[in-house]
């Protein structure tokens, strides 16, 4: 990405288009910090699922996941998070920190239908986050599932959907020898973003 480009997600596409190229595994995985409304982080790896085009508004980054699960909980709490790409393989990382909401309920539809037909199941058997007595209750739930939805269309859960994070600040790292770092900073300031570097 030449270094005269004031978009951040021009830079974002730039570096993911390098990833998949590149990396071995899941470029699209990230790690989602979370935090209560107290200010406990907490944080996991998740599945960016789509980043908004230019001239959406708002645009941001999202992905999708059980709304009754800790993330969901932590984010009802405190609508802020931060992500982070790692990618061994180029010696690159970004960090996105912003607001988060839960984006349409269309989008959610839309995307669910497209996922396969086991992870719709799963969808519906699985009460992420909370205690589970042994695999054999899990794999019960998806049997019965199979069975009240043998075919056709299996309806997205209520419980079910995506969230949209809108950045306001953007960070890119790239390795460099001696641990002398390359770290260029985004960060929000009305319409457009104030650029930066930082020391590594």
């Amino acid at each position: 990405m030449a270094a005269t480009e004031t978009d951040p997600f021009a830079w974002f596409a730039a570096w993911m288009a390098d990833a998949e190229g590149r990396e071995p595994n899941d470029p699209n995985a990230m790690t989602l910090a979370t935090a209560t409304a107290a200010g406990v982080p907490s944080a996991r790896m998740v599945l960016l699922k789509g980043v908004d085009p230019a001239g959406t508004d708002p645009r941001g980054f999202v992905f999708f996941t059980n709304r009754q699960s800790r993330k969901s909980d932590e984010l009802a709490a405190n609508p802020h998070a931060a992500l982070l790409f790692h990618w061994k393989s180029l010696r690159r990382q970004v960090r996105i920190e912003g607001a988060v909401a839960e984006i349409a309920a269309s989008e959610s539809d839309a995307y669910f239908a497209s996922r396969p037909r086991l992870s719709r199941l799963g969808a519906w058997a699985s009460d992420q986050s909370r205690p589970l007595s042994g695999r054999a209750v899990l794999v019960a739930r998806v049997a019965e599932l199979e069975l009240r939805y043998p075919w056709g269309e299996i309806p997205r859960p209520p419980h079910w959907g995506g969230y949209r994070l809108v950045p306001a600040r953007f960070e890119f790292w790239q390795d460099m020898p001696f641990r002398l770092h390359e770290r260029t900073v985004f960060a929000q300031a009305g319409t457009g973003w104030e650029i930066g570097t930082l020391f590594p």
